[in-house]
């Protein structure tokens, strides 16, 4: 799966401001074939051997459906400043991936009342959590296309080396910190775990959620939740580790550590799962620790596919995301994404798989949980402002007590 994790807040913004104010002159994104056919454009994100297998899928679609000819736009690196700008002008492609919803929500057609129509049955095939992900303000605005959850990845070479049980389901952040200062060696320079000097505040929420915590409350609210006792503990224990040097911090998530075989664990998605296999490193997953009287808790990094709001076949852009999230089009990805069906698990034999079924146990686990970003507001201000806290917080320059650090956000 591959998901655009750059955030164009003030491009975006503007974006749908124009689309608020512009006429609605625009054609809709959509338009007929020279043979008669409702033309779908289809807007991706994806670069390279992954536009080629959505071609191909794209391509069974169009023969199948002799009223509905699809259209698709790789936008790669521009896709957000791309949609922004058909938004803008009213003129979005019919279909596109979907990521940062409530960024886009006003220009996306809601989806509840299609899916209805699809039985319940229907909608029960896909993974409860995904709904969360891909729906605001009580509205499905997505239907759900691959997700990944995080764990832990552990280097068993290291462990083994060590003489160091791996780690289990169940355990907690007292066992991984007790695990990472035994694989510590300071001789051989390596190093227990690893994790984002600089992470990314989306992200680092789930840490909080797993000590019954968050950054805000249901209102939007962060005194009181951000510089919460259970959250500045989150803070403050990982700050320890790092101070105690049994972890390092890493300029990005610590996969380029654990490729180096210098470092013992680090907490990722599915996207660590090939690169680290390509790498030579005989690795393992397991679920996230849970705190005392917490939970293991993950956040999900999820993507959807969307209509436009402004498209002028609504009905046939519906019926082309029912099928690029159909079964066979769920089993055509799987080699660079999680399956989002319960069908298609089941069949694949998917939790069997000792990889690949901790995150859909993790998935399980989180259901339930809503990211700050889908409650706040100025979450782009809210996240900026984090991100200089972490790095306050986590830089070896720095290490300020996570307690004030906090405080100065809220006030």
């Amino acid at each position: 799966m591959k998901l655009v994790k750059s955030i164009l807040s003030v491009a975006i913004a503007s974006g749908l401001l124009l689309a608020g104010c512009s006429s609605s002159s625009g054609n809709g994104g959509s338009d007929k074939t020279a043979d008669g056919k409702v033309k779908i454009r289809f807007a991706t994100w994806d670069v390279g051997d992954d536009v080629k297998l959505q071609q191909g899928l794209i391509d069974k679609f169009n023969e199948t459906h002799k009223d509905i000819n699809v259209v698709l736009e790789a936008y790669g690196s521009d896709y957000d400043t791309k949609i922004t700008a058909g938004m803008g002008a009213k003129d979005a492609p019919d279909v596109m991936y979907m990521w940062n919803y409530p960024q886009y929500k006003d220009a996306l057609e809601p989806l509840d009342s299609y899916i209805e129509k699809e039985g319940a049955e229907y909608k029960d095939n896909f993974y409860e959590t995904l709904w969360n992900y891909n729906s605001v303000d009580e509205k499905v605005l997505g239907l759900p296309v691959g997700y990944t959850t995080h764990v832990v990845y552990y280097n068993k070479a290291l462990f083994d080396q060590a003489g160091v049980e791996y780690p289990k389901a169940g355990w907690t952040w007292e066992d991984l910190q007790a695990t990472a200062k035994k694989l510590t060696n300071k001789e051989t320079k390596v190093t227990g775990f690893a994790f984002s000097g600089k992470p990314d505040p989306y992200d680092f929420e789930m840490y909080l959620w797993g000590n019954n915590a968050a950054y805000v409350d249901k209102n939007g609210k962060l005194k009181g939740n951000l510089d919460s006792k259970k959250s500045v503990d989150v803070f403050e224990m990982f700050q320890k580790m790092e101070k105690s040097g049994i972890a390092i911090t890493s300029e990005g998530s610590g996969d380029t550590e654990m490729k180096s075989g210098k470092v013992a664990m680090f907490v990722y998605g599915a996207w660590g799962l090939t690169p680290l296999k390509e790498a030579g490193i005989d690795y393992g997953v397991v679920e996230l620790p849970k705190f005392k009287d917490g939970k293991s808790v993950s956040i999900l990094s999820s993507s959807g596919i969307s209509v436009s709001k402004d498209s002028k076949h609504k009905k046939e852009a519906f019926e082309f995301i029912k099928f690029w999230t159909n079964e066979e089009a769920n089993k055509a990805r799987i080699a660079f994404e999680l399956p989002v069906l319960k069908s298609v698990v089941k069949s694949e034999k998917l939790e069997q798989d000792e990889l690949r079924s901790v995150f859909y146990s993790m998935l399980e686990k989180s259901d339930g949980y809503t990211p700050s970003s889908f409650i706040v507001d100025d979450w782009s201000e809210v996240s900026d402002n984090l991100n200089l806290v972490f790095e306050q917080i986590f830089n070896p320059s720095s290490l300020m007590d996570p307690k004030k650090a906090l405080s100065s956000v809220v006030e």
